[in-house]
């Protein structure tokens, strides 16, 4: 899709030097300038400054080193999206998944689901857990993904514009740094969270996460409430490198290696299951119902 001569050129911009660049590629270093020449040939721009002390990026070059990365990796995803249209088939269903929705649920159930539906195939979509990203996907599910599993509360539903099979209610805990005081602790007190700045998703995105707020308004103000907009792994890292603990889920427990999540002792949790369109194809549907009976029949992981 892509001009190959970009990995090249991106290379080379990151090594500093066509011979480095020529023994990560493989290649012999003649072949990497005659790759860079025939690039800036076909730009019609010099990319690089050549002299004794070696290469550096001209203005042209460090535009198109910011803007190299992002064609290769839309063009690449262009590609698999081209893939699974021409290889779609009406035994397929597209489960996306990202850090923040991560598919374990279903690949754990797969066993039990395949002896229900024998001849369908699950497919796994990474994506960019990103608020535009979450937007669209969910707005849309059926038409790239079909089935993503992540929080069923009504608000958030209602928000999203999707429809939800809850499968069981995930009790709220505390994303904690390792370096934190309190992440020694199995459990903790809510009298453990007075004097911290404690993260919430703001208000009338997750109604759950909205009544525990109440709560800690209500009667533990010794809380500090601090406002986020979205789940991503942006908002672990903020958790991690300024001091606060995160309201999270325990199946997050693998966003970010150097934070904890440590229950709470309150009785706070998030409805969590499988999102789908609110008009399902009829083999979502089927799967829908096939998850449905199995945890009905006791397979609750």
């Amino acid at each position: 899709m892509y001009n190959p001569q970009l990995d090249t050129f991106i290379t080379v911009a990151e090594r500093g030097s066509f011979t480095k660049a020529a023994e990560e590629l493989c290649i012999t270093p003649t072949a990497v300038i005659k790759q860079i020449n025939l690039l800036e040939s076909k730009l019609g721009l010099k990319l690089f400054e050549r002299s004794h002390r070696g290469l550096a990026l001209t203005a042209a070059g460090r535009s198109l080193l910011a803007d190299a990365k992002y064609i290769i990796s839309y063009s690449n995803d262009a590609v698999v999206r081209a893939r699974e249209a021409a290889e779609k088939s009406d035994s397929v269903i597209r489960i996306g998944t990202s850090p923040m929705t991560p598919a374990q649920i279903l690949v754990e159930l797969w066993p039990k689901l395949h002896e229900r539906l024998p001849n369908v195939k699950f497919r796994l979509v990474p994506f960019e857990n990103t608020p535009e990203n979450a937007r669209e996907i969910l707005k849309n599910l059926g038409r790239d993904i079909d089935v993503v599993a992540g929080f069923c509360d009504e608000t958030m539903l209602e928000y999203r514009r999707c429809c939800g099979l809850e499968l069981f209610r995930a009790p709220i805990c505390c994303a904690v740094s390792l370096s934190h005081p309190l992440a020694s602790k199995e459990r903790l007190a809510v009298s453990d969270l007075f004097g911290e700045n404690l993260m919430l998703i703001r208000r009338g995105r997750i109604k759950a996460v909205d009544e525990l707020r109440d709560e800690l308004a209500r009667s533990y103000p010794q809380v500090n409430v601090v406002d986020f907009d979205f789940y991503n792994t942006e908002v672990f890292n903020r958790c991690e490198n300024g001091g606060a603990l995160l309201t999270a889920v325990e199946c997050w427990r693998s966003v970010h290696p150097l934070l904890r999540i440590i229950p709470v002792e309150w009785e706070h949790a998030i409805p969590y299951g499988l999102l789908h369109a609110r008009e399902p194809s009829p083999l979502v549907r089927q799967c829908i119902e096939a998850v449905r009976g199995v945890f009905s029949a006791g397979g609750a992981l």
